[in-house]
């Protein structure tokens, strides 16, 4: 079976830091944002993750600096697209820059969201709970795909039950019916990136023993 990656050493700090940025993010973001109900939506999926974490964290679940990095990727994002709504996010730099009709900031955090199969491939390697390096992969790309698919129904759903203009800034969707496909992708596509960083590091490390 082909040798498996040691956990990276982990700082004490760097997790906690984090979170400092994350709660003063989140902080000053909850004052005054575009569409209170769309920020207490947009919200409430992140605050669990990011208690979920630290839960984990006190418990001795402990992750990597960098899986600890691209984990706070999609908070940070997330926090943000909450405050403004994700269609009226200030990204013309980006949208430009590719010559983007929309605004593509939710792809950009859609994208982020894959970064999360980083994380449950180094717990999975370290738990040893999958023997198949294919299948440990899969595992982890399989997980998000099915995040994602569980989140668009949300979305659904939400915007089906509540106001009709705060369902519209939840679904951030601009009038493309093909929304949540893309957005499946993105996230999709942001876990095979993940996971292609997590087979690089896995070498490097082994090539170093």
């Amino acid at each position: 079976m082909p040798e498996r990656s040691t956990p990276v050493a982990q700082s004490q700090w760097l997790p906690k830091v984090l979170l400092g940025l994350y709660v003063l993010l989140f902080t000053a973001l909850a004052i005054h944002p575009a569409e209170r109900g769309t920020w207490v939506a947009e919200n409430t999926p992140i605050v669990a993750i990011a208690v979920l974490l630290v839960v984990l964290y006190m418990r001795g679940v402990r992750f990597s600096n960098l899986a600890y990095v691209l984990m706070s990727v999609l908070l940070f994002l997330h926090t943000i697209g909450g405050y403004y709504t994700f269609e009226k996010v200030p990204f013309d730099w980006f949208n430009n820059l590719f010559g983007f009709k929309r605004n593509m900031y939710d792809r950009v955090a859609h994208f982020s969201v894959g970064f999360y199969a980083f994380a449950i491939i180094e717990l999975t390697d370290r738990n040893g709970t999958i023997r198949s390096r294919a299948v440990s992969y899969l595992f982890a790309l399989f997980a998000i795909a099915t995040i994602a698919m569980s989140y668009e129904l949300i979305e659904w759903l939400y915007a089906d039950l509540s106001d009709p203009s705060a369902g519209a800034a939840f679904l951030g969707s601009q009038g493309d019916i093909w929304d949540a496909q893309k957005d499946m992708l993105a996230d999709t596509s942001g876990a095979v990136f993940a996971l292609i960083i997590y087979w690089l590091r896995s070498k490097s490390s082994n090539n170093h023993k």
